[in-house]
């Protein structure tokens, strides 16, 4: 077994038995604590599940009224100008909004492209060079209980457009043909 493999089976349980030994040694109630934490847990959970439902909603609203497709259509002939690949519009749309339809759709591209090609590579970079903006405002602002989310929301959406744009520049300059 190699170092990393050792290290990743045992990482865990040396965290969760120093968590403990620490609560003994500091003789404070670890179980107890436990269980506290795990009621805060849940309350937390049930708070948030009205903010989740209200983005999941709207964003399976967007993609179902054919909305992104439509503005996915209408930025294509500007990107071809430009020399960007189409294929990767509807990522960089679907990013901000859901992690999963982004790997999804990063998936499929790499399938059908390949790892190795131009798309396969800009998908990847651009997967991890943005972020999900819409449900990271929604479950930590909702967490804390802010309602305000404008500037947030605007500077997470510029962060993720400029992810976007370097993940292009830089692929395009490393891997171009």
């Amino acid at each position: 077994m190699s170092l990393i493999s050792t290290i990743s089976v045992w990482i865990i349980p040396i965290i969760v038995m120093s968590i403990l030994l620490t609560a003994v040694v500091k003789k404070l109630p670890s179980y107890e604590l436990f269980v506290e934490g795990g009621k805060e847990g849940i309350s937390m959970a049930v708070s948030l599940l009205p903010y989740l439902l209200g983005m999941i909603v709207s964003i399976t609203i967007f993609r179902s009224s054919g909305a992104m497709d439509a503005l996915i259509d209408g930025f294509q002939p500007i990107l071809r100008l430009i020399g960007i690949p189409s294929e990767i519009v509807p990522l960089s749309f679907t990013r901000p909004l859901s992690g999963t339809a982004a790997l999804a759709i990063t998936a499929d591209l790499i399938k059908v492209y390949g790892p190795d090609s131009f798309i396969g590579r800009l998908a990847s970079t651009m997967q991890g060079s943005t972020d999900t903006t819409f449900y990271i405002i929604t479950v930590y602002f909702g967490a804390v209980g802010i309602k305000k989310m404008g500037d947030a929301l605007k500077v997470g959406l510029i962060a993720d457009f400029v992810g976007i744009i370097t993940s292009i520049i830089i692929v395009s300059m490393v891997f171009s043909n």
